[in-house]
């Protein structure tokens, strides 16, 4: 089964950071229903933590990496992440 590692890249008190994971949250539950779904995880990471990635995201959060590659930032397109989760398949 293929799998894909999602890492939402945020900071607490962020509203569009709310807003990501709020739309991962609803793909992953969405794409996870499907039987050609890969194993889809979710870690969420905060910019306060990790000196390295508040160096390279500050500006940009959130941040969506999907197997460690930047799938999106700032917002979220629900559809665009469905058809990058279903391609994993």
């Amino acid at each position: 089964m293929a799998t894909a590692s999602l890492t939402l890249i945020s900071k607490p008190g962020c509203h569009l950071c709310d807003d990501a994971r709020e739309v991962v949250t609803r793909v992953m539950t969405e794409v996870s229903a499907r039987p050609e779904a890969p194993d889809v995880t979710l870690d969420e990471v905060s910019i306060l933590d990790d000196a390295q990635l508040h160096d390279r995201y500050a500006e940009e959060i959130p941040v969506l990496l999907i197997n460690g590659r930047v799938h999106n930032y700032w917002r979220i397109d629900p559809t665009r992440l469905t058809t990058a989760l279903l391609e994993l398949a």
